[in-house]
């Protein structure tokens, strides 16, 4: 069974330059807000694969890898959207490297943030838009129909109101 952790010691592992080593843990995740939306994280605590290795200028090189499914509303339809994300992503921390190596969920002892670090990759995975089904035809914008329930659903068009003095003439 893996551990459950939301931070990480990176210094008590007391790697050597080009030593590494992958740990399988669970982490705890907050569900995610989209807009006035919630979308419901699972598994979670969601397991990970976080692999760590020593960088030859006193750094760490870090990854992390996982599988995670959302539950909420379509951003279309609203009906029930649950999908399913695989997230690997990769940071770089090495003490004076400047912002480009300085990870923000390592501190200045070499501590991970690990569950806001897990919580962000997978913020940035989720697509623009969340639907039940990519084909998701949406809402009528006039009356507000399921569009996916009925695919001919049309309204007569409104007459152009530029048009409306015209109407009004008389020709006899």
């Amino acid at each position: 069974m893996s551990l459950r952790t939301d931070s990480f010691e990176l210094e008590r592992l007391a790697l050597r330059s080009g030593e590494g080593r992958r740990f399988d843990l669970h982490v705890g995740v907050d569900d995610l807000r989209y807009g006035a939306s919630r979308y419901v994280v699972t598994p979670n605590p969601m397991p990970v694969a976080f692999d760590v290795s020593r960088t030859t200028h006193a750094g760490y090189a870090l990854r992390l890898r996982f599988t995670a499914r959302l539950s909420g509303p379509c951003m279309r339809c609203l009906e029930a959207a649950e999908p399913h994300l695989e997230v690997d992503v990769r940071e770089v921390s090495v003490p004076g490297g400047g912002d480009e190596l300085t990870s923000p969920y390592v501190n200045g002892a070499f501590d991970l943030n690990l569950r806001a670090w897990t919580r962000d990759a997978l913020a940035l995975a989720v697509p623009d838009q969340i639907t039940c089904r990519v084909d998701c035809a949406g809402l009528c914008p006039v009356c507000g129909a399921d569009l996916n329930a009925e695919p001919g659903h049309a309204h007569e068009r409104e007459p152009d109101p530029r048009w409306a003095k015209l109407r009004e003439l008389k020709l006899e």
